[in-house]
């Protein structure tokens, strides 16, 4: 279709590059050869003569053109005799499909370091919490890492779609609801002021810090947590007057939502869709995706091309430019043809933007409810089941948390060699082995920085546990789910990882309430059964090569 057309002996137009020079300075006896050389890397790489003629085609040599030059019958002849001259040279593809997996480790260490230093703000104000019930405390945090967990699947959405002025609009109206919403939720138990305004403080900074770190000021947050951080190392060392406590914790908050802000402030802006009301704000939370049958710009209403909607006598003819086929037509009595209705111009409305649905939102706020309550019952198991005077197992819940910047670091690693594995690998069984190889590298990564973060967190800490067999072996599974869980998210699998994370949550919430056995046992039993299961689900999932696409 797009080949030259030929204009007689000797005059002819030929769309092929120009013939390049042989080394020699000659040309070829064959102009077969000159075309091998010129299309050399193509046919290197082909795996399949139909992939030469395709080439040739798409350059516009028609079956004339070859038979006139190159004397055989069509381009598929012609493609053969490429193919077994040159011999097979496949080139190595280019490397950014893995580079896009790539994470600096001490931008992953840092986030992992702002993830555990504010869990100093307990030891820095346990007196102001003496004697205050955990229910309060409990209930704030869970509801700041449900509600912070969709803000920020949110937000890096719009991140991903280049919008970064919606995104700091999504934080600037969920940050505030989700400290108001955990605030609310901590105050709800009557007579528990101190950890209610504690559980409010708490609510506050974990708003301030998800804006943070989803806008990348991880070293702000660092900044902001240094005087808290400092007062909680001197204040295991030596005792401080309560006032000062409440002061240096006060002033890491203060920090932190002043950082927040200013963040947000430099954030570059996108016009509001529709304004800068209540309602266009307010249009930033519901779904971008035009609802099904709602009329469009360029298209004619259902009831305008019904039949007898076309012989009214009523203009109701077509929008503007629609003059085909389905255009309204306006039909006069007694005449002998149908003359166009007098054309309307629609109402014009600013279109909306697609974006991200509030509802895909829903199960990673879910996943961060599930993975949450298994960490707390690795940490405050035994004293939700024997009472206040039993062991905080602390250390295990700092490990946990420092340990989230080494998986994440190990997450986009696996991710990276995935791809380069799949490029690599020419069956599909060599890429499952190959894939199944780097799960198990990475894995074992994971848990050997977990082991040993578990053992140097235990011995720094004052009074701490002993690490025994079953702790430990809790704590290691505890991992797997989250590392594994964390994986699956990663490739989309979130409703997956949600569902079993949460199922593990309630059946140890069940067993414990039921009494049906001692904390450590329930809980090593049920971190084993969710690491299997995830474990099984993620080799599922990742054995298959379209789930690696970048």
């Amino acid at each position: 279709m797009s080949g030259p057309l030929w204009q007689g002996p000797g005059q002819h137009t030929d769309t092929l590059p120009l013939l390049l020079p042989r080394r020699n300075g000659s040309h070829a006896a064959d102009p077969l050869d000159d075309l091998a050389e010129r299309f050399e890397e193509v046919i290197a790489g082909a795996v399949h003569p139909d992939e030469i003629a395709a080439v040739l085609e798409s350059d516009g040599m028609t079956d004339d053109h070859i038979r006139l030059t190159y004397g055989r019958p069509d381009s598929f002849a012609i493609a053969e005799e490429l193919y077994d001259r040159v011999p097979r040279s496949f080139p190595e593809p280019p490397r950014e499909a893995a580079g896009v997996w790539h994470a600096g480790l001490l931008g992953c260490l840092l986030r992992g370091l702002v993830f555990a230093l504010p869990g100093l703000a307990y030891v820095l104000g346990a007196p102001l919490l003496r004697g205050a019930s955990l229910a309060p405390l409990l209930a704030g945090a869970l509801t700041g890492w449900v509600w912070n967990q969709a803000l920020s699947h949110r937000a890096y959405s719009w991140l991903g779609l280049g919008d970064r002025g919606a995104a700091a609009r999504s934080l600037m109206l969920g940050a505030p609801a989700g400290a108001l919403l955990g605030a609310a939720v901590a105050t709800a138990a009557p007579g528990q002021w101190q950890a209610a305004a504690f559980a409010a403080a708490q609510a506050l900074y974990l708003s301030a810090a998800t804006v943070l770190l989803v806008l990348g000021r991880e070293r702000a947050l660092l900044c902001a947590l240094l005087p808290m951080t400092a007062g909680a190392v001197w204040a295991m060392r030596s005792d401080l007057p309560v006032a000062l406590r409440t002061a240096l914790l006060l002033c890491s908050l203060a920090a932190a939502v002043a950082l927040a802000a200013v963040a947000l402030a430099r954030t570059p802006r996108t016009p509001v869709p529709g304004g800068s009301g209540p309602r266009a704000w307010a249009a930033l939370l519901r779904p971008r995706r035009p609802r099904p049958g709602a009329r469009r710009g360029g298209r004619v209403p259902w009831w305008r091309r019904l039949p007898f909607a076309r012989t009214s006598a009523r203009p109701s003819g077509p929008v503007a430019g629609n003059t085909g086929p389905g255009a309204d037509v306006l039909v006069m009595p007694g005449a002998g043809a149908a003359l166009p209705a007098p054309v309307r111009r629609p109402v014009e409305r600013p279109a909306r933007p697609v974006g991200p649905r509030l509802g895909a939102s829903v199960p990673y706020g879910l996943f961060g409810l599930g993975t949450g309550v298994l960490v707390l019952y690795t940490a405050l198991g035994d004293v939700l089941a024997e009472g206040p005077g039993a062991v905080v197992a602390a250390p295990s819940a700092v490990a946990l948390t420092l340990s989230m910047g080494p998986a994440e670091w190990l997450l986009h690693r696996f991710r990276g060699r995935a791809v380069a594995g799949l490029r690599a690998s020419i069956t599909a069984h060599a890429f499952r082995r190959r894939a199944a190889a780097v799960l198990a590298e990475c894995l074992a990564a994971f848990l050997a920085v977990l082991f040993v973060l578990a053992l140097v967190v235990t011995l720094l800490w004052p009074d701490a546990p002993a690490l025994s067999g079953a702790r430990l072996s809790t704590l290691l599974l505890i991992g797997t789910v989250l590392w594994t869980g964390l994986l699956m998210q990663s490739f989309g699998a979130v409703v997956a990882a949600a569902a079993v994370c949460c199922a593990a949550a309630a059946a140890q919430t069940v067993a414990l309430l039921a009494g049906l056995g001692s904390p450590q046992i329930v809980g090593l039993a049920v971190a084993g059964g969710t690491a299997a299961l995830l474990a099984g689900l993620v080799c599922v999932l990742l054995g298959r090569a379209t789930a690696h696409r970048v």
